[in-house]
């Protein structure tokens, strides 16, 4: 429990100079790489026929982002078809099949990286390069562009200009994305990751049997798939295996770079809103500010509190579940006393072990550091429970803007116990925005269930299936909410390599993350329009401490209604089967 503690503490201590960084690359302020990046990004624009200053509306920005995605979709599926050409090649792997290709482009373009294959048999050092680490940090900087104009809209600033979507993605890339993933990669690289271009290599085992040993660029792919969110790995087990994350230091790496930027998106939205009051407020109320406000912003500061809640309280309920052992395996004789260690790596234990996991899917990640399948019904439950929430911290900036979503539904019930119109960020809730709000609530769960019941109700599906009972049920749902969260990670015991399961996830990656967004700059691009009203006596305060209370019952209410009578006939069963 103590390193759990510490290793919070420490993020939060290094989430505030890396959030103010965003931040002043979000709003176009100066920053101390600027003499460098300047000139980077105006060779990228000049070749590109970009022009920086020429702003979009949410229309616009909305268009621009969905069509690069396409034409990079399309690129990338070619690529992976055609990847048994000897070009960095040296294993000699052939070109994917049609539905896996499909599956797996989607899945990268969407920041999903769901895999239905193994990497290192899967995959050419070509297609591991120019598909999957390309857009590594392409569908990232795309996500992180979506907030950062989503958030623009919000503060209100312009009537019809959320910024530049091209402009955006390169300045993520050159500015954060690209010099985090070198630093990252050396301190990957210093404990032992491997980065070459060199064939696998096979060793005699201390057993006397031959061992193939998987080589590449691993440390490039490595870094990037956290520090983006990202989570598909070069090899099948993932970061549970000693090539990805060979040490304590490299797995604390690894955890630190998938949380940094989704905190920092927090920040960034709680400063840029900030500026937009800051004219506003009286000098004697800026003068008395709380170290929390200062950092976050005082509408960052709520959503923080409020996500971190969700957090803790899911991380205690996977650490005390897994703590507890599994009587099944008690039954065999086998000692519990260190916990339920089954699928865990002995150099984690439970407590890294149950980190890693809530981490991965609060934030949406996908990486595993353990096999999610051998959790216990608890204990697996809390990962899927955050990626059927979607809204704990998050990745790429979504869980910012679907937690947004969710503060907006909270001011619209609130209003409605007190007789009043909703206020948010100082403008008019009104009908349009919670139509929006509503519809892109509902999207989520709505490709979760559906898709699930699709699975269960035919052949196609059940043939994937291969646990019964219970457990069954739960691999179908995680799946799913894997894929409807852009998550990508999975209880691994679905045989998903067939045409139902890689064209049913394909859909659920691809309308879970770009109807989403539309929807989200819609509603940005609604609000910014409108004026601000004054506060009132009777204002709904957001920056407050009882604000992000509210919007935490909010939140697992709407999870209740939603979700709790599926997760009743899965985890929840198998849990009371197990213990009775």
């Amino acid at each position: 429990m103590l390193q759990i503690i510490l290793t919070i503490i420490l993020y939060l201590i290094m989430v505030v100079p890396v959030g103010t960084y965003v931040y002043h690359i979000a709003a176009g302020k100066h920053t101390f790489a600027d003499p460098v990046f300047d000139r980077v990004d105006g060779v990228i624009f000049k070749i590109g026929g970009v022009d920086p200053a020429s702003g979009m509306s949410w229309k616009r920005y909305a268009a621009a982002l969905v069509g690069t995605n396409a034409v990079m979709i399309l690129l990338g599926y070619m690529i992976l078809r055609i990847q048994s050409i000897p070009l960095f090649n040296p294993n000699g792997i052939e070109g994917m099949k049609e539905s896996l290709s499909f599956n797996t482009i989607i899945s990268f373009m969407t920041n999903t990286n769901l895999q239905h294959y193994s990497g290192e048999s899967g995959l050419s050092y070509l297609s591991q390069m120019l598909v999957i680490i390309f857009m590594m940090f392409v569908s990232a900087a795309t996500g992180y562009a979506a907030c950062i104009a989503f958030i623009r809209g919000l503060a209100g600033k312009s009537k019809d200009n959320v910024g530049n979507f091209f402009v955006d993605l390169v300045r993520i890339i050159t500015r954060v994305l690209l010099p985090f993933s070198i630093v990252g990669g050396l301190l990957l690289v210093w404990q032992g990751v491997p980065q070459n271009f060199s064939g696998n290599v096979v060793v005699d085992t201390i057993e006397g049997t031959k061992q193939v040993i998987a080589m590449g660029p691993v440390a490039a792919l490595e870094i990037i798939k956290h520090l983006g969110t990202n989570g598909g790995g070069f090899l099948g087990a993932n970061s549970s295996t000693p090539i990805e994350n060979p040490t304590i230091l490299s797995n604390l790496i690894e955890l630190y770079s998938m949380m940094l930027l989704p905190g920092a998106c927090v920040i960034t939205f709680g400063k840029m809103v900030r500026d937009r009051k800051k004219l506003k407020e009286q000098p004697e109320k800026t003068a008395h500010k709380s170290l929390s406000v200062w950092v976050y912003g005082r509408e960052g500061r709520s959503i923080f509190a409020a996500m971190g809640i969700l957090f803790v309280i899911g991380l205690s309920v996977c650490f005390w579940a897994e703590s507890q052992g599994n009587p099944a395996l008690a039954d065999a004789g086998l000692s519990q006393s260190m916990g339920s260690m089954e699928g865990k790596e002995v150099r984690f234990g439970i407590a890294q072990s149950a980190l890693f996991t809530t981490t991965t899917t609060s934030f949406t990640t996908g990486t595993v550091n353990n096999m999610h399948d051998t959790l216990t019904p608890l204990g697996g439950m809390i990962p899927m429970l955050h990626m059927m929430l979607n809204v704990v911290f998050g990745g790429k900036g979504v869980g910012l803007m679907n937690m947004i979503l969710y503060a907006i539904l909270a001011v619209f019930i609130c209003g409605l116990m007190i007789g009043r119109t909703p206020e948010y960020l100082g403008k008019k809730i009104e009908g349009r925005e919670m139509k929006l709000t509503a519809l892109c609530i509902i999207i989520h769960p709505l490709l979760i269930l559906a898709f699930s019941a699709l699975a269960v109700g035919t052949q196609a599906g059940q043939a994937g299936i291969t646990n019964p009972g219970f457990h069954g049920l739960s691999q179908v749902l995680y799946e799913y909410a894997s894929s409807a969260a852009n998550n990508g990670s999975g209880f691994e015991g679905l045989a998903d390599n067939t045409l139902f399961w890689n064209i049913t996830t394909g859909f659920a990656m691809f309308f879970g993350r770009y109807l989403s967004i539309v929807i989200q700059l819609a509603i940005a691009g609604s609000l910014m329009k409108k004026r601000f009203v004054n506060e009132s006596v009777g204002t709904l305060h957001t920056d407050t401490m009882s604000f992000a209370v509210i919007l935490v019952f909010v939140v697992y209410i709407f999870a209740a209604l939603t979700f709790f009578p599926v997760l009743a006939l899965g985890p929840i069963a198998e849990h009371l089967t197990l213990w009775a």
